[in-house]
């Protein structure tokens, strides 16, 4: 049995603001610094966000693996919107040689594997459920997300109490934590996130997502996170089957085609809006953590 598609819950809003990749230079409303990223998740959370999904920068704008940078945003998350979701991107993203149009290779699996020292702890950690090659503008690197790797990460999480978003780019990501589930490693609530339109992943298009979900486990929660141009169309048909979405500057940093977003909340706003003329209200942080059986926030 799949995922009832016809059952009409809360949505559950995640927001992405910075993400790995592009800065300022691609829209100046993409926040870089502590303090514009946790005043931009205060701003979503007000708007109707129940999940900040997290990425850090160093002073110069340049996607950083420093856990000082990580332990201030989560900070600032945990005081101003105390209820809200945290979650860590343990890919982490491209490191730059220098400025964003010289992009190198992305980060190390050491450096990975120590976002399980965060402070304070996220309440979840994502996981790339699967090896691939990874396509940004001017760089192309394997991503290195392989079932033994994956598996240590897992289990540091399981120690920790850090629950695990696993984002699936491909339909074989998706076989890919059930056989970690037959083996025992995962054994909490399954959180799925479906990827598409990444480049060296699977292409945006109805068809592609709907095969996707038909491959979930019963069960399980599940969001689409919808790369450019693609993400208002795929997340309205999300949003009319039930299913939960992902906003923000790091996935689409405009508006209309051609139009910059101004904020991170505005596209939180829309999605509310949207939501609620096809019928489904908005799930509080503390909704959100009981819909996926997540602990209340400390």
């Amino acid at each position: 049995m799949k995922p009832d598609v016809t059952k009409l819950d809360k949505v559950i809003i995640t927001v992405a603001t910075t993400g790995g990749l592009h800065g300022k230079e691609a829209n100046p409303a993409l926040p870089e610094q502590p303090k514009e990223i946790v005043q931009a998740m205060h701003d979503c959370y007000n708007a109707g966000a129940s999940i900040a999904h997290l990425h850090v920068r160093d002073p110069q704008g340049i996607t950083t693996s420093s856990l000082d940078k990580y332990h201030e945003v989560l900070h600032g998350i945990t005081d101003t919107c105390r209820a809200m979701i945290t979650q860590v991107g343990n890919g982490i993203g491209v490191r730059y040689v220098d400025g964003p149009n010289r992009p190198g290779l992305g980060f190390t699996q050491e450096e990975r594997m120590a976002l399980l020292n965060l402070t304070p702890r996220p309440d979840m950690l994502t996981v790339n459920a699967g090896t691939f090659h990874f396509q940004h503008k001017f760089t192309e690197f394997l991503f290195d997300n392989s079932k033994a790797w994956n598996t240590q990460f897992i289990k540091g999480c399981n120690e920790r109490g850090i629950q695990n978003e696993f984002e699936v780019y491909d339909l074989s990501h998706i076989a890919n934590i059930m056989k970690l589930v037959d083996a025992g490693v995962v054994t909490g609530p399954l959180h799925f996130s479906l990827v598409i339109g990444i480049d060296g992943g699977i292409p945006a298009s109805p068809q592609n997502l709907m095969t996707m979900i038909d491959a979930l486990p019963e069960g399980s929660s599940w969001q689409v996170v919808c790369i450019g141009r693609y993400q208002l169309p795929l997340s309205m048909m999300v949003l009319a089957m039930g299913g939960n979405i992902r906003v923000g500057t790091e996935d689409n940093v405009y508006y209309h085609q051609g139009v910059l977003a101004v904020s991170n909340a505005q596209l939180v706003e829309r999605a509310v809006r949207i939501a609620r003329e096809l019928g489904r209200e908005i799930a509080t942080p503390e909704e959100a953590r009981a819909m996926m059986q997540m602990s209340t926030a400390q």
